[in-house]
């Protein structure tokens, strides 16, 4: 499949759903005008019953056309409300598809961590990011495990799971789908926090003699109730009997009064969210998965919809307890307490396995996430994990995810053994940061398990580490140059237990050249001595000589203009050697500045 190909799919697709949109309100508006006219015939026959000019009966004769018209006016507002919300899920996939993206969706800067080692220099968050492209999320939940995934690397065996998981998923449009029209509307949400902050409560204790002695008393008070209404029993029996469980109830009332309705206001949240959570683990117990990891995940949810369902009617039923047409009937019965008493029933049950079910539709949106971008970019190639120790990033035609086909310039790459570290030279914007975000945005898609950005790319697993957009902090009181110093300490630290993949841009830029040389030394060697490879990028042409230190094993590259003509005019490819290109002067003049 191409990309041409799954534009034509998805246009397609796209037509289907508008014709079914169409032919949804059509059937809504007829239903509802056949509704209309049967509610009028009952009337006028209810008129006229009621004048005994017709017989008693002859109302009744539109009633079976009322509630047919009435359940298939219901059926036609919900697909049509699904059909219009899967018409949006496409819009935005075609806009994805096309390159015109960047700017809408979820740009999840709500994760970025500007202690991370890298989240903030490959721009993995905000507007136009690598988080904004992917996700595809349908709730709060689903993006954390997105994040999750863009921020961690786990061991190859955990990446080679979920890549055999994204390829199934990438073949199922049906479940992306299903996903897309989860819950009644689409600003229906699942936020992970909400439940948390539930479950993380302090208990509230009720007495287990009372929930069965509520149970019992409740029902025979509604018994007794219905007797008395249907005239089954005179009310001066029922009174002696009903008197006394009415003021029990009272009184229990009272004394939980406050403890419930604090449980109430805490649980409103709850109840708008376990709809959308529980029609997630429906899909994932109840479909048929091959993955290895999908089939993990399914195991981890198994029977967790039934219990959620149980959560959700719970919920329902404290929410039409608070409306004013049944409150105050609710009160003889002790619904509310009761209701509370089950909840929390509910939560002394199900608090700890909820958690796991919620990591697990969280990873599952992830790969779900993931394999819409597999199936969405039909060129890209899943990579190849070396199962040695020796750290290794071999790519062949390699792009930066994030840019449209028609400017994205591919490059070759091989960091291994015999070339440990890349020196990039190069003018200004030839492209040198460009190329550092491009090597690490595919490391991080290769351990997240989805596809990259390239014809080949093998590479070994890897710590990735960016020094590309550091800055200084006057609320931490750090200069740009001490702030650059940290993140090198980080790097150097997480390399005494892992591989490191460094990228560095203009490294320690902030000090004069004979003391930036021998300190980027001392840097790349403790790094390499660590077992790490990476490139780094510099104007500063004494830089280049670390790539000849003895032992070292580095290749001086470099970025410039097309064929050494314009200045201004770059081709973007890495090159052999050192630049002998300059084009400051010429970006001055170019912004008018007299030089």
């Amino acid at each position: 499949m191409t990309l041409s190909d799954v534009v034509i799919q998805y246009e397609s697709r796209l037509q289907d759903l508008q014709a079914g949109v169409a032919n949804a309100r059509a059937l809504h508006t007829a239903s509802a005008l056949i509704l209309a006219g049967a509610v009028a015939v009952f009337l006028f026959l209810s008129l006229y019953a009621i004048r005994q000019q017709v017989a008693a009966w002859w109302p009744s004769l539109p009633i079976p056309v009322m509630a047919a018209s009435a359940r298939r006016y219901s059926r036609s507002r919900k697909s049509r409300s699904r059909l219009t919300r899967l018409k949006r899920f496409y819009h935005t996939a075609l806009q994805r598809v096309r390159g015109s993206w960047a700017g809408n969706g979820v740009a999840g800067e709500e994760f970025s961590d500007p202690a991370h080692v890298y989240s903030r220099d490959l721009h993995i968050f905000g507007e136009g990011s690598l988080f904004q492209l992917l996700c595809t999320a349908r709730t709060a939940v689903g993006r954390r495990g997105l994040a999750d995934y863009l921020l961690t690397a786990p061991p190859p065996e955990e990446t080679l799971l979920r890549q055999k998981a994204v390829r199934e998923l990438q073949q199922r449009a049906e479940v992306r789908e299903h996903i897309a029209v989860l819950g009644a509307f689409e600003f229906s949400e699942t936020k992970g926090e909400t439940f948390a902050e539930w479950l993380d409560i302090p208990a509230f204790r009720f007495s287990k003699i009372l929930r069965g002695v509520a149970v019992v008393t409740s029902s025979v008070v509604a018994i007794l109730l219905l007797a008395g209404i249907s005239a089954a029993l005179p009310w001066s029996s029922i009174a002696p009997w009903l008197a006394p469980l009415l003021l029990f109830h009272c009184a229990v009332g009272l004394v939980f009064r406050r403890r419930v309705n604090r449980m109430i206001e805490r649980l409103r949240a709850v109840s708008f969210e376990t709809r959308v959570l529980r029609e997630g683990l429906q899909l994932m117990e109840r479909t048929r998965w091959e993955s290895d990891k999908l089939n993990r995940l399914a195991s981890r949810v198994r029977n967790a919809s039934t219990s959620v369902r149980k959560l959700e009617r719970l919920l329902n039923a404290l929410n039409e307890r608070n409306k004013e047409w049944f409150y105050y009937p609710s009160l003889p019965l002790l619904l509310g307490t009761q209701l509370c008493m089950a909840v929390e029933r509910w939560r002394n049950q199900h608090g700890v396995v909820l958690k796991a079910w919620l990591d697990a539709w969280g990873e599952f949106e992830a790969l779900n996430a993931l394999a819409g971008y597999a199936h969405e970019n039909p060129t890209n190639t899943f990579p190849e994990f070396t199962a040695g120790e020796e750290a290794c990033f071999e790519a062949q035609a390699l792009g930066h995810p994030l840019l449209p086909d028609e400017v994205c310039v591919a490059n070759d790459v091989s960091l291994n053994a015999r070339s440990r570290f890349y020196v990039i030279s190069g003018s200004n914007m030839s492209g040198k940061s460009t190329l550092l975000r491009t090597i690490g945005l595919n490391a991080v898609l290769a351990a997240a398990g989805a596809p990259v950005r390239a014809q080949i790319l093998r590479l070994s697993r890897l710590s990735v580490c960016a020094s590309l957009s550091v800055v200084d902090s006057l609320l931490h009181g750090k200069s740009k140059f001490l702030a650059e110093m940290d993140r090198l300490r980080q790097t150097i630290t997480i390399a005494k237990g892992a591989s490191v993949l460094f990228l560095i841009d203009e490294i320690l830029s902030g000090t004069n050249s004979p003391d930036r040389r021998v300190a980027t030394e001392a840097v790349v060697r403790t790094l390499l001595d660590r077992g790490s490879i990476g490139a780094l990028s510099t104007h500063d042409l004494a830089l280049v000589e670390i790539a000849e230190s003895a032992g070292l094993n580095g290749v001086n590259v470099h970025m410039g203009s097309r064929d050494g003509g314009d200045p201004l005019e770059f081709d973007y490819l890495l090159k052999p050697g050192v630049t002998r290109e300059s084009n400051a002067l010429a970006i001055a003049r170019m912004a008018g500045v007299p030089v």
